[in-house]
């Protein structure tokens, strides 16, 4: 009798796929290849790139409105330098935080506590970061969106204009829980560390250094203990003039031990570099203590400020301002819309905390949402009677080429909502 150990093993096995031939394979990993050569080449050339970011973004400034007819392929361009800046941002920064950045790129040796808060919830929420992301990416193309959409239509147009404000609003109330009802700050992800001027060249670098190690030379030999404090001053001095070297941020590289001593700064500005090295309270506070949980009618200050916007683009679109009559002239604007969002702009700032323990960040916000409320000024109503005639008188007296730049920036502040939402 036969047992189950007899029975030959016969189990299928299925064919392996063939192999892709090597060039297919190459072909396939050349996109990620070419990223990975971008990638290095931004993280070396970080200064030469954020110069081109700076042109670029200040030429689309310069040329805003979109010359009428091509207004989306400007806003384009706007939208995709803006986009850039952010991947390279991102790049710089976990290039920083793996020490991948080049010696002539130094980060700041003390953050700002913004810097510092931000980085803390970029760093240790994932879903943070993510909806930080989302929520930069939305205030990026939310004009070039908005001008698609009017192409079908002031109904289409308002649409998106209402979608776009419920992302941001909805992005922002999650940043509110996920941060544990604390205040949101703007940018709500770390900005770029400021990138110092290019070094002179190693030969200017190295005459200031000689002239420099000459004079304490000649003020040694004046003293005449020069010999007897250095053992051989003079010929040490000749010695570290023939072998040190000058690093690449100007600081002195020590022949034979290869230390470095950091640059002086300019004898004008010792002030400001000893007060740049000065550590204050916030300095040392953790990243959470920095802004303050909110509570009661502070936090309905917080929710009342993200919701301001929505509301606002809710009542205008629902306002008959936003249309036109059948014989295609524009309706006039309705003061209703505009009296709404402000209103609840200034409720939020009402019931915000004034008291002793606002933190300095706290307070920094608030003073950057009360001049980005000058915006009101040129939106709806407020625009349509009374600032849009003291520009136009404004624009009457510039020279011709500024008068066309102003004229451009009219076009889109009386056309599209976005070009002046905060």
């Amino acid at each position: 009798m036969s047992t189950l150990a007899d029975i030959p093993n016969h189990s299928w096995t299925p064919p392996r796929p063939p192999k892709a031939p090597s060039g297919v394979r190459k072909v396939i990993s050349m996109p990620s290849q070419w990223i990975h050569l971008y990638d290095d080449f931004i993280t070396k050339n970080a200064h030469q790139v954020s110069q081109i970011e700076s042109a670029l973004r200040s030429l689309t400034y310069i040329i805003p409105g979109r010359f009428r007819d091509a207004e989306i392929a400007s806003e384009s361009i706007h939208s995709g330098v803006q986009l850039l800046s952010l991947y390279h941002d991102t790049l710089l920064r976990n290039a920083a935080s793996l020490s991948k950045l080049p010696v002539s790129i130094p980060s700041p040796d003390i953050p700002s506590p913004r810097s510092r808060y931000t980085r803390f919830w970029t760093a240790k929420s994932a879903l943070y970061r993510k909806v930080a992301y989302i929520l930069q990416i939305v205030n990026y193309i939310e004009l070039l969106c908005e001008m698609a959409a009017k192409r079908r239509g002031e109904k289409s147009r308002w649409r998106v204009v209402i979608l776009l404000e419920a992302i941001k609003a909805f992005c922002r109330l999650l940043l509110l829980r996920i941060t544990r009802s604390r205040p949101l700050v703007t940018p709500c992800l770390p900005e770029r560390p400021p990138i110092p001027d290019e070094p002179t060249s190693q030969e200017d670098q190295e005459a200031e250094l000689r002239a420099l190690m000459e004079e304490e030379d000649d003020a040694i030999d004046g003293n005449g203990n020069g010999q007897h404090a250095n053992g051989n001053g003079h010929a040490k001095g000749k010695q570290q003039e023939n072998g040190g070297a000058i690093g690449p941020n100007g600081e002195w590289v020590m022949p034979r031990t290869g230390m470095s001593l950091p640059s002086l700064p300019a004898p004008g500005d010792i002030s400001s570099y000893l007060l740049s090295k000065v550590l204050t309270a916030d300095d040392i506070k953790p990243a959470t203590k920095l802004v303050n949980q909110l509570q009661g009618s502070t936090h309905l200050a917080e929710v009342l400020h993200i919701l301001a916007p929505l509301i606002y683009a809710i009542a205008l679109a629902r306002s008959r301002s936003t249309g036109t009559y059948p014989n295609g002239t524009k309706r006039k604007a309705s003061w209703t819309p505009w009296i709404i969002g402000l209103g609840v702009e200034l409720a939020a700032r009402q019931l915000r905390d004034r008291g002793l323990r606002t933190t300095p960040l706290e307070r920094e916000e608030w003073s950057r949402r009360g001049w980005a409320m000058g915006w009101w000024t040129m939106r709806g109503a407020f625009y349509e009677n009374v600032t849009k005639g003291m520009v136009e008188g404004v624009r009457r007296r510039m020279p011709a080429l500024v008068g066309g730049i102003l004229e451009d920036y009219e076009y889109l502040w009386e056309n599209y909502y976005f070009s002046t939402s905060a």
